[in-house]
């Protein structure tokens, strides 16, 4: 068994698909069949049950992923560990992000990292926060932005990058548009559209819906933001939200707030708690721009005239 045929079976795994597979791995399609064969041989069981549209995992090919994963992922770093030694950055990170979650600009930050470290292939995946916290935990991905749903799997450590609150979404139109602050109650029998299982949105809407006595029942979902946008334009239904959600759009939809003491949306990175040298220089380009964005904010704050705000807000 070689590590390039269990790379085979991992991308084969997770496209469900030998072709897009082979396209990943750059490599043709029958050499990539032959690898899986060849493996499937040596084990003495199917790993796959194919059909004409796609492929899955059968029993044996359940059991044989987490250890794969586990051991490219030891094999990935013992070369990074050694290029680290020469003074070399190389290997591979994976970054998973939930779209839009807030706190940092991720293109920004990855053409940065990219820029300091041109030795490392950097992969990204956007997802739901809970897969790819799953993600990180499993050897998946090596470092991943999220917004906290739950409590932390053993094996991942999360650094909190910024918070905000959740607001409701409207359109002009809608009859809650004109108040400035409901409860959630208001939304009992509301229209709602959120996303779809797993992605933070929906875990905190559920859980605060919860707080409030009813069921979070959202009569449309989507799995992108800019979705969701559209059809809170369309008065489809409103929308419990990151307040970063509601600013995207402040021209044509209106926010109403919320009360206190509801879940909050909390940005963090979360990483193994033995990242690999790439995940690690990763994360600290992510906390000391963060930091330095934080201070940028407060010295802002500092150098507002305060006499003349006060001044306008007695003049209302």
């Amino acid at each position: 068994m070689e590590l390039r045929q269990l790379e085979h079976f991992v991308t084969v795994a997770e496209e469900r698909h030998f072709t897009h597979a082979a396209d990943l791995l750059q490599i043709s399609q029958s050499g990539l069949s032959a690898s899986i064969r060849a493996l499937e041989g040596e084990l003495g069981m199917s790993l796959f049950a194919r059909s004409t549209r796609r492929v899955e995992l059968t029993a044996a090919g359940q059991a044989l992923l987490a250890d794969a994963l586990r051991t490219l992922a030891s094999a990935a770093a013992a070369q990074n560990a050694v290029a680290a030694v020469r003074g070399l950055m190389r290997g591979r990170l994976t970054v998973g992000a939930e779209p839009c979650a807030g706190a940092i600009d991720l293109p920004a930050e990855l053409a940065q990292f990219r820029t300091v470290n041109r030795g490392v292939e950097v992969r990204l995946r956007y997802a739901g926060s809970v897969e790819l916290i799953e993600s990180v935990a499993s050897g998946r991905a090596d470092i991943a932005v999220v917004v906290e749903t739950g409590p932390t799997p053993p094996g991942v450590t999360l650094h909190e990058l910024g918070t905000q609150r959740l607001v409701v979404l409207a359109h002009p139109d809608h009859p809650l548009a004109a108040r400035s602050l409901i409860t959630l109650e208001s939304l009992r029998t509301e229209s709602l559209i959120g996303f779809q299982s797993g992605w933070a949105a929906h875990v905190l809407a559920r859980r605060a819906c919860a707080a409030a006595g009813f069921d979070y029942r959202a009569a449309m979902e989507v799995n992108d933001v800019h979705s969701l946008l559209d059809l809170v334009g369309y008065n489809l239904g409103v929308a419990i939200v990151p307040a970063s959600f509601a600013a995207k759009r402040p021209e044509t939809l209106r926010t109403i707030e919320l009360p206190g003491g509801l879940p909050t949306w909390s940005v963090a990175v979360a990483v193994a708690d033995e990242p690999s040298p790439a995940a690690t220089a990763f994360l600290d380009q992510l906390l000391a721009n963060v930091a330095v964005q934080v201070a940028g904010n407060s010295v802002d704050a500092s150098s507002v005239d305060v006499s003349s705000v006060d001044a306008s807000s007695a003049a209302t």
